[in-house]
């Protein structure tokens, strides 16, 4: 098989292991991606001070900029998307915060009986800051995981029955063959004319015209990919063999643990609890 030929292969095979990969984040198995931030996101909630969630916030940045490829959409999450959501929860989160509370600190802003004091900032800055920090600790995992790779690993690490991983698999899989569909439906449509037009009740019109064929073309793949299933034996026995193995090794291992001692220090030195 050439080079093209396989790169297609594994392009439309949706239980394909995932591309291989000279950055550290990809070679790592998708249970140690996801257990190694998530005492640092536990503690984020309860965090009270901007140190620790910036903290935070620069080391997932720098494990995904040293370990993760990055794209122009993922540079555009992590450094436009989610810039922007934090200063928009910090300014939507001060806003709520009550004026009693931080009535001692300094007026920023003053619109008649309402006042905007810098205690109430603090206060969202803050907690836009936590939210972002647990955000960019989730993408380590997010961005450098595929699905049918962590399906595996739940299957074979955690001993989830593969009835159970699998059949989410395939639900998830359901997602990409809608959009399919319904780009074949745009096409039809724009061939044949329907629904031209602008305005609110032309989009109301080409929307509704999608609703009945995308229904029916997600029963007919239903069908397909239920009959492929049991032609399989899908849940005929306790266990089935893996055809793709996703192991934990030692660098699994190593990397849990030195996240986890990086983090307990930052939180030993922060106290972010503390009043």
């Amino acid at each position: 098989m050439s080079a093209t030929s396989g790169t297609a292969a594994t392009g439309i095979d949706p239980c394909a292991p995932a591309v291989p990969s000279r950055r550290a984040l990809y070679r790592l198995n998708p249970l140690a991606k996801l257990a190694a931030p998530v005492p640092a996101m536990l503690a984020l909630v309860f965090a009270r001070d901007l140190t620790t969630p910036l903290v935070f916030l620069g080391i997932a940045y720098a494990v995904l900029l040293v370990g993760a490829r990055w794209t122009a959409r993922s540079a555009a999450l992590l450094l436009i998307a989610l810039p922007i959501g934090i200063a928009l929860l910090s300014l939507g989160m001060s806003l709520w915060v009550d004026a009693a509370r931080v009535s001692d600190t300094r007026a920023v802003v003053s619109l008649g009986a309402w006042t905007l004091h810098a205690g109430a900032l603090e206060v969202g800055l803050a907690t836009g800051l936590r939210l972002g920090a647990i955000a960019a600790l989730a993408f380590i995992a997010g961005l450098t995981t595929t699905g049918p790779d962590l399906v595996r690993a739940t299957v074979q690490q955690l001993r989830v029955p593969y009835r159970v991983g699998y059949t989410a698999l395939a639900a998830f899989r359901f997602v990409p063959r809608f959009a399919y569909e319904l780009d074949l439906i745009r096409q039809a449509h724009r061939v044949r004319g329907a629904h031209g037009g602008r305005g609110p009740f032309a989009a109301v019109a080409r929307w509704s015209g999608y609703v009945v064929p995308l229904l029916a073309g997600a029963i007919r793949h239903a069908e397909r990919v239920a009959l492929a299933m049991d032609s399989r034996a899908f849940g005929a026995h306790r266990d089935r063999t893996e055809r793709h193995s996703v192991p934990f090794r030692r660098r699994d291992v190593v990397f849990v643990a030195v996240f986890w001692l990086v983090s307990g220090v930052v939180l030993v030195a922060l106290v972010p609890w503390a009043p």
